[in-house]
């Protein structure tokens, strides 16, 4: 590649980074804005976290299906259809007079999640050199932890002091940016995907090996969310923060969930079940602690803060389970096999989410953590038995 070549696909990586912080930050804000949500509309916490669990449910619908009617769609124009519903759902959120709306707007967003991930990954892969591909989708995913660090904590603060609706309103501006970044950015002749036949999900899902690997991730993953969705209202009802404190300690524990997502892709990378098993065992003893120390101040926040160091460490060597066995005995569906591991990811958020609800109004938010426990100790056995098929 030309220097003036190498120089645009890095223009192009950074717009998809962009977008990918504006999806990412989407994703988790209202995780941060539950206090204020109970608030406005006058519902319970447990309604209130369904705008968390209502999204992953819209990226668990929406990254399957739509990765299968738009395989064959022209890149550029699906890419800058993607940033147009997206902004549309956070200004739907934005100007909801009830909770249905907001939900509905949530929604919208949502569906187009999963898509963006499978079709950004493939753009970025294709507007480098072969020797760079790693590389450049590492760059993308950039965005996602940038999100992570600073997106969910600024939301969180725009909200606290300008008002819950500027925070759906500040993700609808760095959507306009990034469509503005796409639309000029990204090449109007990229390679078309293959079609993918429906059927095609069934014979992944009656793989056993890729099913294990599928019940893992959402077990695995799910875990952390039965407190995480809870994780403002523990800090200030349980711990005795100050909402203006716990807008710090989210960026803390943002740069913990980045340390820990470099840790868990290196420790991962030559033996990942291995690795995982490690990962959903500290996880597990974490909320184990966590449920312990909920009431004492700092002790919690040091749990909190641990919470975030392993609580997306799995995620790397999650994707490169599925990938690896989808090489192995589905090469032609390695692209649906990874979307199919985002719909579990968010399958695994709706589970955890949910049972965090249910442990909210039975037995208050206290004994969240302890549901996290009994879900990692579930992604311990499951990584086990893959394990064990795999050998």
């Amino acid at each position: 590649m030309t220097e003036k070549q190498t120089q645009h696909a890095t223009l192009i990586l950074w717009s998809l980074a962009i977008s990918a912080f504006a999806i990412g930050s989407t994703e988790f804000i209202s995780v941060g804005l539950l206090p204020l949500l109970v608030s406005q509309f006058k519902i319970s916490l447990a309604m209130a976290s369904l705008t968390v669990s209502g999204y992953a449910f819209g990226v668990m619908i929406g990254a399957p299906v739509l990765t299968i009617l738009t395989a064959r769609w022209n890149r550029h124009t699906l890419m800058v259809g993607i940033m147009v519903v997206f902004i549309l759902g956070n200004l739907m959120a934005a100007s909801a007079q009830n909770f249905a709306w907001l939900l509905v707007g949530r929604l919208i967003a949502a569906v187009i999640h999963g898509l963006f991930m499978s079709v950004s990954s493939v753009i970025a892969a294709d507007v480098v050199a072969p020797s760079k591909r790693a590389s450049a989708i590492a760059l993308m995913f950039t965005g996602l932890t940038v999100a992570t660090v600073t997106g969910v904590p600024l939301g969180t603060f725009v909200g606290q002091h300008f008002g819950w609706r500027f925070s759906f309103l500040f993700l609808a501006l760095i959507g306009l940016v990034s469509l503005l970044a796409t639309w000029i950015l990204i090449p109007r002749n990229l390679p078309v995907g293959r079609p993918i036949q429906i059927k095609n999900i069934g014979r992944l899902i009656f793989d056993k090996k890729i099913l294990l690997a599928l019940l893992l991730t959402i077990f695995g993953y799910g875990s952390t969310f039965t407190s995480y969705t809870y994780i403002s209202p523990i800090m200030t009802r349980l711990m005795h923060f100050q909402p203006s404190t716990v807008v710090i300690i989210l960026i803390v524990y943002g740069l913990m969930v980045a340390i820990g997502n470099t840790v868990g892709g290196r420790f991962a990378n030559q033996t990942p079940l291995t690795g995982l098993l490690w990962m959903f065992t500290l996880l597990t003893v974490t909320q184990l602690f966590l449920g312990v120390f909920i009431s004492f101040k700092w002790m919690g926040l040091l749990m909190v803060l641990l919470l975030g160091l392993f609580a997306f460490m799995n995620v790397p060597g999650e994707q490169l389970v599925i990938v690896q066995l989808a090489e192995q005995d589905h090469p032609e569906d390695i692209g649906l096999a990874s979307a199919l591991n985002i719909s579990a990811f968010n399958i695994g958020i709706m589970i955890g989410s949910g049972l965090g609800s249910q442990i909210v109004e039975t037995t208050g938010l206290a004994m969240t953590p302890y549901a996290g426990v009994l879900m990692g100790i579930l992604a311990i056995g499951l990584t086990w038995l893959l394990k064990r098929a795999t050998k």
